[in-house]
């Protein structure tokens, strides 16, 4: 793998910790306008992929048949944390579709804020399938199965239909060959996969330019995910969240996944960034999305500054005072 350091941490002026990964901006063209490393390096999605395994229940008819809101909707592509409206959101989600609990084949979890966790463990609730942050993509995948006459059971298995549906959109997004995507098992039970860095932007470049799918259903669904997750960024993923403070600018679609997997598109700038922190911290991500943004040019300084809010450059202690120092270095 060729890479390079995108960031560097310096306390009292000692370089104290290194980031390197990979960074690749795409144009219109689906050309790269901007890397750092090989872009040609598959990466795995992990979480990035949601907008992408969401496709097949927005093609389906699911949401209008079973009268879903545009906020419950939004829980398909989300990464959500446990907040109260993310709870009530999924408890209502789960009994207008009528599905069951156990049938997610996702592990039982706690909410991941902070604060509902400790009020939910206070309150000596136990842990739940339908609070693991993936809990609102798998309410999807059995909907979808349901509807299409699947097997309710075995949709973690690659060889199940929709994971192959799901697999059949990142190669039409992505404009990578199937045969060459590398597939793995996501942390929540379910296929995930990786493709180049390049392809990875080309792909989130469809979500800001729909016009570019050859598929006129399949660019209505695109559309409609991006203004969901438009139009409740909250739901996406929690207040004080990159994904969040990014979708707040309609501009932007946004999603994080594990292991420092970032991916954006801007829609007037026709513009698609996708990035790779190789230490697998999602801490770097406000300020090297910040930095990207300001690299383009970005006018929107709103949307920068909510990056900032979120992580500065500055290291700060327990007290948030400064104590040190973090170098973008593209």
């Amino acid at each position: 793998m060729a890479y390079t350091t995108l960031a560097e941490e310096y306390r009292a002026g000692i370089l104290e910790n290194t980031h390197q990964g990979l960074l690749c901006i795409v144009d219109e063209n689906k050309n790269v306008v901007y890397s750092k490393g090989d872009s040609g390096e598959p990466i795995f999605y992990r979480s990035a992929m949601k907008p992408i395994q969401a496709i097949p229940v927005f093609k389906s008819g699911i949401i209008q048949k079973f009268n879903l809101t545009s906020k419950e909707t939004t829980l398909f592509t989300a990464s959500q944390r446990g907040e109260t409206y993310h709870q009530e959101t999924l408890e209502s989600l789960i009994m207008k579709l009528d599905l069951l609990e156990e049938a997610l084949v996702c592990g039982k979890s706690y909410p991941l804020n902070e604060d509902p966790k400790i009020n939910y463990i206070c309150e000596k609730k136990p842990k739940r399938k339908l609070l693991h942050n993936c809990a609102g993509k798998h309410l999807g995948f059995l909907a979808y199965n349901r509807e299409k006459n699947y097997p309710l059971t075995g949709y973690e298995n690659l060889e199940h239909p929709i994971q192959q549906e799901i697999l059949q959109y990142v190669a039409e997004l992505s404009e990578y060959p199937m045969r060459r995507i590398v597939s793995a098992v996501d942390g929540c039970g379910v296929p995930v996969h990786a493709v180049p860095l390049k392809n990875m932007a080309i792909s989130y470049l469809k979500f800001a330019l729909p016009y570019l799918l050859d598929n006129d259903q399949t660019a209505n669904a695109v559309v409609n995910i991006s203004t969901v997750m438009n139009s409740h960024p909250e739901i996406v993923a929690s207040h004080n969240f990159i994904c969040t403070a990014l979708l707040k600018d309609k501009n932007i679609i946004a999603k994080g996944g594990a292991q420092g997997v970032y991916c954006l598109a801007l829609k007037e700038e026709k513009l698609s960034i996708a990035l790779k922190v190789l230490s697998g911290t999602e801490l770097l991500w406000p300020v090297l999305v910040a930095e990207a943004l300001i690299k383009i040019g970005y006018r929107n300084q709103e949307t920068i500054n909510r990056l900032l809010e979120i992580r500065t450059k500055d290291i700060l202690n327990d007290d948030g005072h400064a104590i040190g120092n973090t170098k973008i270095l593209f």
